[in-house]
């Protein structure tokens, strides 16, 4: 295959996989499932009798942490051919609330399995895999991360109901460029390759990057399809307005954290009187922002804050 083959729209037109719009329409897709299913076994090490062979895309919504929230749509849930239940997350922003819930919509899922009459015993595993464009975790240097339920003296598992996976990008993309990762023999790290070459909050592409996929296209048909199909989502007017439509929407969304943290620090809430300290959580509450992203603004002991936003929705 020629780089004339590959390589049809200027680097700059591709649109940022990170995007979730982006990210769904790639491997979300029920047109793409092979692509979704290469991508499914790479991040889970599964292979032979034991890989995935057939996924049934699930359409599903979560409740929110509060009565009044909005239902919210996992980005991406399939159902094996084993009947396991598998949901994918793309991160764009750090809403410094991931890990809780990540734990919150993975037992929303778990959960909807069970109908009238069903046994526990009857309940299969589900997996949660959350693609992260920051740094999460500062204990590990690892960029991904399995986490199952274990003994805490002997470390055995207690079952395999429960499975999630925290994707580092930024972890990912600093290994490549030291050159500790091999994409020609770790099929996950190509993939991510693939995720990473373009940073829209960045507004770099990584030329650099798309010279290696260019080469391991020519040996790998699977991520030769997924270029085509980036290219056509890439050129597709349509698909790139709602693209930057929503992209748009998560910067702002950023930009109004930020501005929320500038707020806190300038009105000293963590010198400041409780009473004071009180006004300002239900201002943010009333801004729609979580209990994690208010404990992160404030400060305050997350107790507090938890009492605070239950008196005033009692209210």
């Amino acid at each position: 295959m020629s780089e004339r083959a590959l390589r049809r729209i200027p680097l700059d037109k591709y649109v940022d996989l990170k995007v979730d719009y982006a990210f769904k329409q790639l491997f979300g897709s029920e047109q793409n499932k092979g692509i979704t299913v290469v991508f499914l076994n790479a991040i889970l090490k599964r292979t032979g009798l034991n890989a995935i062979k057939e996924i049934a895309f699930v359409s599903q919504e979560v409740g929110g942490e509060y009565q009044e929230d909005k239902q919210s749509r996992l980005d991406i849930l399939v159902k094996t051919q084993e009947d396991e239940l598998i949901n994918v997350e793309i991160q764009l922003t750090n809403q410094y609330d991931m890990v809780k819930r990540t734990l919150f919509y993975w037992s929303r899922i778990y959960n909807s399995q069970l109908q009238k009459g069903m046994g526990y015993n009857k309940l299969l595993p589900t997996i949660t895999i959350n693609i992260c464009s920051f740094d999460l975790f500062d204990q590990t240097d690892a960029f991904h991360n399995i986490f199952h339920l274990y003994e805490k003296e002997e470390k055995f598992r207690m079952d395999d109901v429960l499975e999630i996976h925290f994707i580092e990008m930024n972890k990912f993309i600093k290994q490549w460029h030291e050159k500790t990762l091999d994409p020609w023999n770790n099929i996950l790290a190509r993939w991510l390759l693939l995720l990473g070459m373009v940073d829209a909050r960045k507004k770099k592409i990584y030329a650099e990057i798309y010279q290696e996929l260019e080469a391991l296209a020519m040996r790998d048909e699977q991520l030769q399809d997924a270029f085509t199909v980036w290219q056509e989502l890439s050129q597709s007017p349509d698909e790139f307005l709602a693209y930057q439509s929503r992209l748009k929407y998560i910067l702002d969304e950023e930009a109004k954290l930020d501005d929320v943290k500038h707020m806190a620090e300038k009105e000293g809430l963590e010198k400041g009187k409780l009473l004071e300290k009180e006004e300002t959580v239900k201002r943010l509450f009333k801004l729609s922002l979580t209990m994690d992203q208010i404990v992160e603004a404030t400060s305050l002991d997350p107790v507090v804050v938890e009492r605070i936003i239950r008196e005033l929705s009692s209210n």
